[in-house]
């Protein structure tokens, strides 16, 4: 695919998962996440808490519970329970990775990043690059 079309992709994918993001219940901040294997959507994920707890990911202190799981991380699992593997998959994510979601993509053999928000913390990002894994950022 040439550069040009590759982006137009990249644009589009990462909107997509800007509107996905908006199905968190999570205040503080809301994460989308989709991976997309040979022009196909393969899975989906967005930040919140585990399956069968309450959709409230913060405490009275307005500090994001414990268990609240990432956009990246709900989308990595819930291939585990599909037919579908990420092996050399790309991975649209509104904001850049930390470092756990950072393992878990490498582990699960995607081997492009595509995110639209740095995060504070670079050290997802750095661990992405060092494993030959290509981050493209596409900030507004």
């Amino acid at each position: 695919m040439n550069k040009e079309k590759q982006q137009r992709f990249d644009e589009r994918y990462l909107e997509m998962a800007r509107i996905w993001a908006k199905n968190s219940y999570c205040q503080r901040r809301q994460v989308g996440a989709l991976v997309v294997k040979k022009g196909m959507i393969i899975s989906d994920g967005y930040n919140g808490t585990p399956s069968g707890f309450e959709n409230v990911c913060e405490d009275e202190n307005d500090v994001t519970k414990p268990y609240v799981l990432h956009a990246e991380a709900n989308a990595i699992t819930k291939l585990a329970r599909s037919h579908n593997n990420s092996e050399g998959s790309t991975i649209y994510i509104t904001a850049s990775p930390c470092i756990e979601c950072a393992k878990l993509i490498i582990q699960a053999g995607i081997k492009r990043v595509v995110y639209g928000e740095k995060y504070r913390l670079t050290d997802g990002v750095e661990l992405l690059e060092r494993a030959g894994i290509e981050v493209v950022y596409l900030g507004k």
